[in-house]
């Protein structure tokens, strides 16, 4: 099978070419398995992930802290516990 890009050199192949036009090389001399399945745009087996993330998103950043609220929505929850409990005594008539 022909590849798009002759592996030796780099040119671009025509479909259903014999030999790169560019540097000669054929099935005997340079094409293998390897570079006919540059089609399919697989990865290589060499594939190293720590790479890859740190080209996708350069690298680990550290995210910024974020700000303590805990405290904050145990006192809403506090308080809308006594207005209900409020509201629902002063219907009931308990003084």
């Amino acid at each position: 099978m022909t590849p798009e890009i002759c592996p030796n050199c780099g040119a671009d192949v025509p479909p259903k070419a014999r030999a790169c036009p560019e540097c000669g090389a054929d099935e005997q001399t340079g094409w293998s398995e390897r570079a006919a399945a540059q089609r399919l745009g697989l990865q290589d087996d060499e594939f190293n992930y720590d790479e890859f993330v740190k080209e996708e998103f350069g690298g680990r950043k550290k995210m910024p802290p974020r700000p303590r609220m805990g405290w904050f929505w145990w006192v809403v929850a506090v308080g809308l516990l006594i207005v209900i409990a409020v509201y629902f005594l002063g219907l009931l008539g308990v003084n």
